[in-house]
């Protein structure tokens, strides 16, 4: 089986960077709504997702149609808010990661509609969860409209497991990739982090990959750890 035959029904995103982005039942409203973009009905959108499930490719994507500058923590600050004119595009990644100012942001989302600036945030939990100090602010973040990455289906999780093996030109005949799908966690980094298991004990004892091999190399490298977002 080849990644072409195995893909045929996943429709690619232009990649804006070394990976296409594959559209799936899970992602299919997210990419919508950077597609819908600057038609939004709200000029201020939160993107949840898991860890790896894209959400830094598809605010690249938008980063890139928009013009939107990226903010980390350090540089959303009161000075920012001060000097955004009208129509400016901005975009902050994982706010469920803290390091900002929560006045500052606070301001962002209320100058959004002052000014007709577009903000798109993203986080890999829900505003409930953020434990944020500033009582306004979760009201404001809880009033926005989310878009949710959900877990990969069973064709995405699949595609992407084979293309970690392109990548690494490691072969796996479709029944071994059956097989590891089945016994992964069903995220994109954990599949990223089975795929890396598998490689690591094929090269250590020279076998090549079966099911036998693949239950090893699982058992051996223990629960997933879904690692950094994206």
């Amino acid at each position: 089986m080849t990644l072409d035959q195995l893909t045929l029904d996943l429709p690619h995103r232009a990649a804006l960077g070394a990976e296409d982005f594959l559209v799936s039942s899970c992602n299919l409203a997210a990419v919508r709504l950077i597609d819908a973009w600057p038609d939004w009905q709200d000029p201020v959108q939160l993107l949840i997702g898991p860890p790896a499930s894209g959400k830094t490719h598809l605010a690249r994507v938008w980063q890139a149609r928009s013009g939107a500058r990226a903010l980390t923590g350090a540089d959303l600050d009161m000075s920012f808010i001060k000097s955004a004119g009208e129509g400016t595009a901005v975009v902050v990644e994982d706010i469920d990661r803290g390091g900002y100012d929560e006045k500052a942001l606070f301001h962002l989302l209320n100058l959004a509609r002052e000014k007709g600036l577009s903000v798109l945030l993203s986080s890999r939990d829900a505003p409930a969860r953020l434990g944020c100090a500033l009582p306004d602010l979760l009201s404001r973040l809880n009033g926005l409209p989310v878009v949710q990455i959900g877990a990969p289906d069973d064709a995405l999780l699949k595609t992407v497991m084979l293309k970690h093996f392109a990548d690494r030109q490691l072969n796996i005949d479709p029944k071994a990739l059956e097989f590891l799908a089945l016994r992964v966690d069903r995220s994109l980094a954990a599949a990223a982090l089975a795929v890396a298991a598998v490689d690591r004990a094929a090269l250590a004892t020279g076998r090549k990959i079966s099911r036998q091999l693949i239950a090893e190399a699982l058992a051996a490298a223990g629960p997933s750890d879904e690692g950094p977002g994206g």
